[in-house]
C-alpha cells in the first residue's frame, strides 16, 4: 500500500512539473499584449512658478467600448491630478492631444503643459544626457491635464480575437473594420469623444470646467470634438486652444488662397536667416510682418486669382514685391508663376548663401542635402532633430518615472493611414458649438516660423471661422518666435504658458450664466 501511494505521489510529481513547464513555455511563446484596462499610480512634488505643489500621476489603458459594450481599443493616458486643489467643481480639467494624424501625444506632454520637460537647449536643440526635469511653467497649477493617444499612437492599440485573426481571411476583415472605426477625422472624433465621457466619469469630473487642447492635426480633432461632445455626449466646454492647428480647408483650397497666406511665413523665416533687404532687416520681426500680412490679402491674393489673365508686367511688378517680402529671387519666383510652393522655399531660400536648406515644421533649422539642386529638402532638419532628443526621453520618463512598464513599442508616430478625410466640416462644427455654447472660448497658439500649418493660416482660419463676427470677442491669437511647437524655445515656453494660464483663468464662468 506504501508502495502504490509512493508511485502515485510520484507520477503526479512529475506531472505538475510538465504542466508547469509547459505553462512556462506557452507564457514565453504569447505575443506581448498590455492589459486593456490598468492603472499604475505614482505621488510627486514639483515647483511652478515659485510655489511647491503635490499631485499624482495616473498612468494607464482606458478600453474604447463599441456599441455592444464590447472593448474594440485600448488607450494609454497619462492623468495628473493636483492633490489638495479644492473641489472638482472648482479645478479645471484640460484634455491633451497632438496631431499627425498617428502622432503619440508625446510632443506637449513632455515639452509644453506637462509637470516635466524633456532635455534641450534654450532654442529647443538635441541636448545629452538625455532625460527629463522639472517644468516650472507648467499649468498643472491651475488644471489637471489628461494626455491622450489616440489608436496606434505611443501604448495604445486595437483589441483583437487572435484566435480568430488565424482563420483565412479573418485578419484582413479585422483591419478593414478597425480602418472604419478608428481612422478618418468623423471616426476618430466619434470614438474618442466616447471614451472622454468614460474617463470623466471614472474620474469624477462632470462638474469640472472643461478644456479640449489640441495641436497640429490635434487642432481638427478638437475642433470637431468640441460639437461633438455637446450634442452627442452632452459634455460643455469653456475653451479650446488651437496650438499651430492644421486646417484642412485652407490645404484644400485654390492657390489663390492657399499660396498667397504663405508670404507671411515667408517672410518671418527670411527676417530669422537674414535673407530680406536691409531695409526690412533692420527692423523687428513685428514691425513688418503686418505689411507682408496686407500685401498678401490686398495684392498678391488678387494677382494669384487672375491666373493667367495677369499681364506680364503686372506679373513682374508682383514678383518684385514677392521677392521683397520672401527673400527669393525674381527669376525663381516667375518660374513658379507666383505660385511658390514651400518645399521649394525651403530649399531655395539659402541655396545661393550657404547652401543649406531649412525645416518645415520650424524654419530655425538647418538641414544638409546631398545636392544643392533640386526643388524640395531631402529630409526634415527639425523633425530629425525633435525625434533626436523626445524619443529617450518619454521612453524613460514614463518606464523610470511614472513606474509604467511594457515591452509594447512606444509608437511616436502609428500606422494610421490611409486617413479617411472625407466629409469635413470641423470648422464649422466648432463654429456651431461656440454658438451653442456662451461658455466656449478659443485661443489659437502658433509659431512665426512654422512653415507646414502657418500663423498666417491660423488668423485665417479665425476669422473665415466666423464670418458675421459676433463670435470674435471669444476668440484671441497668440504668435511666438518660433516654430511649430513654439514651447520647444525656453522664451515661449515661459510665455505660452502664461497665455494658456491667463486663458483658462479668464474663461471660467465665476457663476455667471451662459446667456447672451
Amino acid at each position: 500500500m506504501t508502495q502504490i501511494l509512493k508511485n502515485n505521489f510520484e507520477k503526479s510529481f512529475y506531472n505538475l512539473i510538465l504542466i508547469l513547464l509547459l505553462s512556462s513555455t506557452g507564457a514565453w511563446a504569447q505575443d506581448i499584449t498590455l492589459p486593456p484596462d490598468t492603472t499604475v499610480v505614482t505621488n510627486h512634488t514639483t515647483t511652478i512658478k515659485g510655489v511647491k505643489i503635490s499631485y499624482t500621476a495616473t498612468t494607464g489603458t482606458q478600453p474604447v467600448w463599441d456599441e455592444n459594450g464590447k472593448a474594440v481599443a485600448s488607450l494609454f493616458y497619462t492623468y495628473y491630478k493636483r492633490s489638495n486643489a479644492g473641489t472638482m467643481a472648482d479645478r479645471p480639467l484640460l484634455i491633451s492631444f497632438n496631431g499627425g494624424p498617428g502622432s503619440a501625444s508625446v510632443w506637449m506632454h513632455v515639452a509644453y503643459t506637462g509637470p516635466k520637460v524633456l532635455n534641450i537647449d534654450e532654442e529647443g536643440y538635441p541636448q545629452q544626457p538625455y532625460g527629463v526635469h522639472e517644468n516650472p511653467n507648467s499649468v498643472l497649477d491651475v488644471a489637471d491635464i489628461v494626455f491622450v493617444n489616440p489608436v496606434n499612437t505611443g501604448y495604445s492599440r486595437p483589441i483583437r480575437d487572435e484566435a480568430k485573426a488565424t482563420e483565412p481571411g479573418k485578419l484582413k476583415a479585422m483591419k478593414e473594420a478597425e480602418r472604419k472605426r478608428f481612422f478618418g477625422i468623423n471616426a476618430d472624433i466619434k470614438y474618442l469623444a466616447d471614451w472622454i465621457n468614460s474617463f470623466v466619469a471614472r474620474h469624477n469630473r462632470w462638474l469640472s470646467p472643461k478644456y479640449l487642447i489640441g495641436e497640429s492635426y490635434g487642432g481638427t480633432r478638437v475642433s470637431g470634438l468640441a460639437l461633438e461632445l455637446q450634442e452627442k455626449q452632452w459634455m460643455y466646454l469653456n475653451g479650446v486652444i488651437l496650438v499651430s492647428p492644421a486646417d484642412y480647408n485652407y490645404f484644400n483650397s485654390d492657390p489663390a488662397i492657399s499660396s498667397a497666406l504663405n508670404l507671411p511665413y515667408f517672410t518671418a523665416a527670411a527676417w530669422h536667416h537674414k535673407a530680406l533687404p536691409q531695409e526690412l532687416q533692420q527692423k523687428d520681426l513685428l514691425d513688418i510682418l503686418p505689411e507682408s500680412e496686407n500685401y498678401a490679402l490686398d495684392h498678391l491674393m488678387p494677382a494669384l486669382a487672375r491666373g493667367g489673365s495677369l499681364s506680364a508686367e503686372e506679373k513682374k511688378k508682383v514678383a518684385e514685391k514677392m521677392s521683397y517680402y520672401s527673400g527669393l529671387s525674381v527669376k525663381s519666383i516667375m518660374q513658379n508663376n507666383l505660385d511658390v510652393p514651400t518645399q521649394f522655399f525651403w530649399k531655395d531660400l539659402l541655396r545661393d548663401k550657404t547652401g543649406q536648406t531649412i525645416g518645415r515644421l520650424d524654419s530655425r533649422y538647418l538641414g544638409l542635402d546631398r545636392s544643392e539642386a533640386g526643388d524640395s529638402p531631402d529630409y526634415s532638419a527639425e523633425l530629425t532633430s525633435w525625434l533626436h532628443s523626445f524619443t529617450p526621453a518619454i521612453n524613460y520618463y514614463i518606464r523610470e518615472e511614472l513606474k509604467f512598464k511594457t515591452d509594447i513599442k512606444y509608437n511616436m508616430f502609428g500606422p494610421v493611414r490611409p486617413w479617411d478625410e472625407r466629409n469635413n466640416n470641423t470648422r464649422d462644427d466648432l463654429r456651431k458649438a461656440m454658438a451653442e455654447n456662451p461658455y466656449l472660448n478659443l485661443l489659437f497658439q502658433s509659431g512665426f516660423y512654422d512653415g507646414a500649418t502657418t500663423y498666417f493660416n491660423a488668423k485665417y482660419t479665425m476669422w473665415q471661422l466666423d464670418q458675421s463676427g459676433k463670435l470674435q470677442d471669444r476668440m484671441s491669437f497668440k504668435g511666438y518666435r518660433s516654430g511649430h511647437m513654439m514651447y520647444l524655445r525656453k522664451e515661449d515656453l515661459k510665455s505660452a504658458n502664461e497665455d494658456l494660464r491667463e486663458f483658462i483663468k479668464r474663461t471660467r464662468a465665476h457663476g455667471k450664466p451662459a446667456k447672451y
